[in-house]
């Protein structure tokens, strides 16, 4: 087994009152940069171009990010099978675990593993939720072994879903804490759970933080949050995508290009946030006090980097940084153009 060698883990720095900065994002990052198919969104990636996800994780942190997150999402084993290589499975975790854990002792940082949203669970069918238990074991398992610091479960649209990987983590994690986040499609899961009451009953069945992530852009994620705090007496987590979405359209799945009527994907660059909405996203969710806060699909660097500043950091990419004001004074190339 891997040996943890970070000083202080996740649990002692919230209960010290301390604010944990996660960059996410690598699946879509990792598509956009064209290591990485979308449709199935599997992450061979980590073991045919390694050196691509370690660059990105390294990216992250040197704009702010105290946690490296494995990636393993859509690496269990059901989504290796429909791809043919089952066979590839624990090899993918372990390496896609050590890569992490390797990037997050360089750079002092928590290492964190990952078992995502199985894309197969259903309420009313107790053989088929068996198995994707036993398959986020699997992955609990293998990231207990490679030394994570915590594990991350993470975009359960049921609240039965998050909480079976609640109990994964719990029962084979050995003691190692656990982040449970949702996707809220609508105020409430699939099954009907208010969201703020679904994340107070995963804090009471023992998660170390719950939250959101994914789905919703900042404008619709953080009035939700202000409700989930109110419903929760520990640390709260929130990760919306980098997108613009508004109360008519709350979620990045309502947007498609009605030119072509495309999928929502393909067209999604167009609805990005403005460096500025990422800033007003920052203050807002430290002002209602969210310690756990990151960014989700469509994350960057640059975008990161505002989230760490906005939060009192002062990341080494932030030698960088550079207002709107001072990009106007020492480059008229862009000078606003006025009618």
């Amino acid at each position: 087994m891997a040996e943890r060698k970070t000083k202080r883990g996740l649990v002692e720095r919230l209960q010290a009152g301390e604010n944990i900065l996660v960059a996410e994002g690598y699946l879509f990052e990792l598509e956009r940069r064209g290591y990485l198919e979308a449709g199935e969104f599997v992450p061979e990636v980590v073991l045919e171009n390694p050196d691509v996800v370690r660059q990105i994780q390294k990216e992250f942190v040197h704009a702010g990010s105290d946690v490296v997150l494995a990636f393993t999402y859509f690496g269990y084993r059901e989504k290796l099978k429909r791809i043919g290589r089952e066979e590839d499975l624990e090899k993918l975790n372990r390496t896609a675990l050590k890569m992490a854990r390797e990037v997050a002792d360089e750079s002092g940082t928590l290492m964190a593993g990952n078992i995502s949203n199985s894309t197969i669970y259903d309420p009313d069918n107790p053989e088929v939720n068996a198995y994707v238990k036993e398959m986020f074991k699997e992955q609990v398992v293998w990231a207990v072994e490679e030394g994570a610091d915590y594990i991350v479960g993470e975009t359960y649209r049921h609240f039965g879903e998050a909480m079976l990987a609640l109990e994964a983590i719990k029962e084979f994690g050995q003691g190692v804490p656990a982040v449970i986040t949702m996707v809220a499609y609508k105020d409430k899961s699939v099954e009907g759970v208010p969201i703020p009451e679904a994340m107070r009953r995963l804090q009471d069945a023992g998660a170390a933080v719950v939250g959101l992530n994914c789905g919703r852009g900042p404008a619709t994620t953080i009035p939700m949050m202000r409700e989930i705090k109110k419903a929760c007496k520990g640390a709260v987590g929130c990760l919306p995508v980098c997108y613009r979405t508004t109360p008519d359209k709350p979620v990045m799945q309502a947007f498609y290009n009605p030119d072509n009527d495309s999928n929502p994907y393909y067209d999604l660059p167009a609805w990005l946030c403005s460096r500025s909405q990422i800033g007003e996203y920052a203050a807002q969710a430290r002002e209602i006090g969210i310690q756990y806060i990151g960014l989700c699909c469509g994350n960057a660097p640059h975008y990161f980097r505002i989230v760490a500043e906005t939060y009192g950091r002062r990341p080494p990419a932030s030698r960088y940084s550079s207002s709107a004001k001072t990009v106007l004074q020492n480059n008229p190339v862009f000078e606003p153009l006025k009618s």
